[in-house]
């Protein structure tokens, strides 16, 4: 099965080209043109599964970090789910005032907030790490770096949960770019206990069968 049978093939083919062109800077021009075939509009159910069925000790106080938050679902999730402060991050401009409009609009009441940053530049610790197609947007030869950054930003104690998505056989262009679960793995060494790795009981139509959630705390 191919990637844009799932996703707009002309959006894929545009946020392609613009990525390539623009490289990290082309993510704001997406949001800016609307090209965001990964936006689901909707917060992702594997998630809201987890933390509603309280099968891991997920953390209820410190703070929680969503990279690559696009208009903020999962934030306001874990945000309302866990009562944890959740910083959703994005190198998009755009996209962080969108999960700002987006909340508003809402009226959440969950301590939930967005701010524009370089995941790869984080100094901060957090409780719990959120990663939801981020890892199969950045350039595969950064994916030991993103591991690396995992082991520093989570605390001792603290969770990574990752939703792996999409699951494709091998593609060679991105983004997204080709991704199985063995990949994490690959990238996060050893420095972590696994406390789930299952396909999930509940996915959007258009996930079903291509994605599993992982649920690792740091050792």
């Amino acid at each position: 099965m191919s990637i844009t049978d799932i996703w707009d093939p002309v959006k894929i083919g545009k946020i392609r080209k613009i990525i390539q062109d623009r490289e990290q800077d082309g993510w704001d021009e997406a949001w800016q043109k609307d090209v965001t075939p990964w936006d689901a509009g909707t917060l992702q159910p594997p998630l809201k599964d987890l933390i509603e069925s309280k099968r891991v000790p997920l953390p209820t106080t410190g703070r929680a970090l969503v990279p690559g938050c696009g208009k903020g679902y999962d934030a306001i999730c874990i945000a309302q789910g866990l009562g944890i402060e959740t910083i959703g991050s994005d190198v998009s401009e755009t996209a962080v005032q969108a999960a700002e409009e987006y909340t508003k609009s809402l009226g959440v009441d969950a301590p939930v907030r967005y701010e524009v940053s370089d995941f790869f530049a984080l100094k901060e610790q957090y409780d719990l790490v959120y990663d939801y197609t981020f890892f199969v947007a950045i350039l595969p030869s950064r994916r030991p770096e993103w591991g690396q950054k995992m082991c520093e930003i989570v605390k001792p104690g603290g969770f990574l949960i990752t939703l792996e998505f999409p699951l494709f056989p091998y593609h060679e262009t991105g983004p997204p770019f080709w991704v199985q679960p063995e990949h994490y793995d690959e990238v996060l060494g050893d420095c972590w206990e696994k406390l789930i790795d299952e396909v999930p009981k509940i996915s959007l139509e258009s996930h079903v069968g291509k994605e599993r959630i992982v649920v690792r705390r740091r050792k």
